[in-house]
């Protein structure tokens, strides 16, 4: 077994990226943001990949937040204008290719973050999930940038300010998750996700994703005007030009991803 912090494997047309610290409940350290941040961009570099699956090692969690041990990691470099942590949350806001967290286990406080930069997740129904910093002294910062963007603002400050746990239905209902499915399905559950994506058009995906991610920035005005855009460059593509002849000729379109 790998000692590494993260581990990085390619399986078919996936490129799986997994927490690897079982021992400590998958607890973020300077290793793990690093080695995260390196899964995406290794993801990203292959052009046979078609999408990203995050998950923890183990069956008892997903990620439980910072490694609160001392000289663990958790400390800030006052010094620097930015953090790792944060520069990891931008890094795959940016990315375009399609995330999908396998939520195997405890997902808490920067967990959430990690859920949260994710397209879609399917959780076991076991987990449970919580935004617990208040009970130390802190606030959920960062993981605040994504998350009020998902989930409703009074659920949202419920979980903040009570900092108490819930499970993976409440998750769900509140739009945390996609999916919530017994333990022994999550695995089942998550090729059926993956097969639901890794079948389509990779430049449709990778495009619309750089759309959904500029239009969050835009007035309706504003929006529908990009999109005007956005919709002839599309429709210029090799792969919009293989869909459309897959359709006519009723067949399996081939896509190439340009």
């Amino acid at each position: 077994m790998s000692t590494a912090a993260v581990l990085h494997e390619k399986r078919d047309r996936a490129f799986w990226i997994t927490i690897n610290r079982p021992d400590k409940r998958n607890a973020l350290n300077a290793e793990v943001v690093a080695g995260l941040r390196e899964g995406w961009r290794l993801a990203h570099a292959d052009p046979e990949v078609r999408a990203i699956v995050l998950t923890g090692a183990g069956e008892k969690a997903f990620c439980a937040g910072g490694d609160l041990q001392p000289g663990a990691g958790f400390a800030f470099d006052l010094a620097r204008p930015t953090l790792d942590y944060a520069d990891l949350l931008r890094e795959t806001q940016a990315g375009t290719l399609p995330s999908i967290a396998r939520v195997n286990g405890t997902c808490m406080a920067g967990g959430i973050g990690l859920l949260c930069m994710t397209d879609l997740a399917v959780a076991a129904d076991t987990v449970q999930f919580g935004l617990p910093e208040v009970k130390i002294g802190l606030f959920p910062m960062q993981v605040l940038s994504l998350l009020q963007r998902i989930v409703p603002r009074r659920t949202l400050r419920e979980w903040c300010l009570s900092g108490e746990p819930f499970g993976a239905a409440e998750a769900k209902d509140a739009g945390l998750l996609n999916h919530v499915v017994p333990a022994d399905a999550l695995d089942a559950k998550t090729q059926w996700l993956l097969a639901r994506l890794t079948d389509k058009s990779p430049t449709a995906i990778r495009r619309g994703k750089y759309a959904m991610r500029a239009l969050e920035a835009m007035s309706f005005d504003e929006g529908i005007a990009f999109t005007e855009g956005q919709i002839a460059l599309l429709a210029g593509t090799q792969d919009a030009k293989e869909g459309l002849a897959s359709f006519n000729e009723k067949r399996r379109p081939v896509w190439t991803g340009r």
